[in-house]
């Protein structure tokens, strides 16, 4: 990771006068300096990226899928990079991160081919005699510039699916990632300021919460996606104006284990799931629902597996467990621990606290209006219930203020419909956990997890408008 990076406004590198400093999160240490926006370069940013709204727009599909291939080959170059500086800023291990990387890498490409495939429809307008002799047609156009507000977990993947789909979509855009992880977007701009887009086209621009709130506020921006916590969303929804909106939020995703699931794979799937990056993914299972039947058996292969798992340093490639973005993160977690074990929750292994490190922990009996089961963990907590009844599991599961993704283990073709019709959630996961995820799909959910989808193309149908050709094709 270098000394320092400037931000980018406007496609230009910019060295600031102040500086954000970004710590590995495994040592607690300065790792570097990033430059720091203020309110008068976020203004700057907005006016040149509705001034580049018009180039933009007009650049054909295929000078887009040029840029966004030519990201693509940068980030294979780079991976290796790319993955270190993720590791020391996310504190994600260092096999995650490569893993993340390859994400960034799907996302440009899959970006780059749907470039292209931003079609329309004929639509038939005969449905009466009044309409008779008239043809419609519709395309999609630009909805314009563009703010984007990324969060800490997955600092390049997640501004990815923001970045690549305005620059397929042609919309230009302003970025602020997160202030805890913010070097993995900057290395994105350095590579996009290496392409042939418009001036203007982009900025990414690190800055306190306050100067970000121009995003929301200034009428300029024509669409606002935010990923991160719900409080926070819905309140920049409130105060967003005309702009569209989407927002991928929070979750406290469910875990659904029948009584035929395969244990053995159930648990090394959990395992990932709930545990993978510290447990700070919004769709990482944090409710594992087990049918009675199983339930002894489950829980001791989940608390065998559990204790198992490797915590420590991100950078071995042996760590599964690595720290959590910070020591008052943890704290919050470990908290809500105690919280729990204080009314009456069973601590079945973990549970303790070394700085930001929290080991794989699993407790049993906790009350649902208890904050690890009502409300996000976003940390290596999961918590086991037993149910007697698939209808009582899925009433269990829907049971939360969140709808973002569901897992459920079971062969019964009947019972998959069922999930499928009566969850919830934006999605579905059959045979595996929530926290699945490929970067094409439609990705979203419903109640306080948000509004709208990501996934490359919805995200591109979000940031266009339909607009309509009618032709009269008879004289009067």
């Amino acid at each position: 990771m270098q000394a320092s990076y400037p931000y980018y406004l406007g496609n230009r590198p910019v060295e600031s006068s102040s500086g954000l400093d970004v710590i590995d999160k495994f040592t607690g240490q300065v790792a570097t300096t990033v430059s720091l926006a203020d309110s008068q370069t976020l203004d700057q940013a907005i006016a040149e990226a509705k001034q580049a709204e018009a180039a933009m727009r007009g650049l054909p599909a295929f000078a887009r899928k040029a840029v966004l291939l030519q990201c693509v080959e940068a980030f294979k170059a780079q991976a290796d990079q790319l993955a270190q500086s993720l590791c020391v800023e996310a504190g994600k291990p260092i096999k995650d991160s490569r893993g993340e990387v390859a994400r960034l890498i799907d996302t440009f490409q899959i970006a780059a081919e749907e470039s292209v495939r931003i079609g329309g429809e004929v639509l038939e307008l005969e449905i009466s005699p009044r309409a008779a002799g008239y043809r419609g047609m519709y395309r999609r156009v630009p909805i314009g510039a563009c703010g984007f507000i990324s969060p800490f977990n997955f600092p390049l993947n997640l501004a990815a699916h923001k970045v690549a789909a305005a620059i397929a979509a042609g919309c230009p855009f302003i970025l602020k990632p997160a202030s805890r992880t913010p070097v993995g977007a900057l290395q994105i701009g350095e590579i996009l300021a290496q392409t042939d887009l418009p001036s203007g086209a982009f900025s990414i621009l690190p800055c306190s919460r306050s100067t970000a709130d121009q995003l929301v506020t200034d009428d300029r921006i024509k669409l606002l996606s935010f990923t991160g916590s719900p409080n926070v969303g819905w309140d920049m929804k409130a105060r967003c104006g005309k702009k569209e909106v989407v927002l991928e939020l929070g979750g406290n995703a469910a875990c659904i284990v029948d009584h035929d699931a395969n244990l053995d794979d159930a648990t090394q799937r959990i395992m990932i799931g709930a545990f993978y990056q510290s447990g700070q993914s919004c769709i990482g299972v944090q409710r594992i629902l087990i049918h009675r039947d199983i339930y002894p058996a489950m829980k001791q292969r989940l608390i065998d597996a559990a204790t198992a798992l490797p915590c420590g340093d991100p950078k071995l490639e042996s760590t599964f467990i690595g720290p959590m973005i910070d020591v008052s993160e943890a704290e919050r977690v470990e908290a809500w621990i105690q919280q729990a074990i204080a009314v009456g929750a069973n601590l079945l292994c973990g549970g303790t606290r070394d700085h930001a490190m929290i080991p794989a922990t699993l407790l049993e009996n906790v009350a649902r209006d208890q904050p690890l089961c009502a409300q996000e963990a976003f940390g290596p907590v999961a918590i086991l219930q037993a149910f007697d009844s698939f209808d009582e599991a899925i009433n269990i599961a829907n049971d939360s203020a969140y709808g973002l993704q569901a897992g459920v283990f079971t062969r019964d073709h009947y019972k998959v419909q069922q999930a499928w019709d009566e969850l919830d959630v934006g999605g579905v996961v059959i045979g595996d956990v929530p926290s699945w995820r490929v970067d094409h799909m439609p990705y979203g959910g419903v109640k306080d997890s948000g509004l709208g989808r990501e996934g490359i193309r919805y995200a591109i149908e979000s940031m266009t408008e339909i607009r309509m050709l009618i032709t009269r094709t008879i004289d009067s």
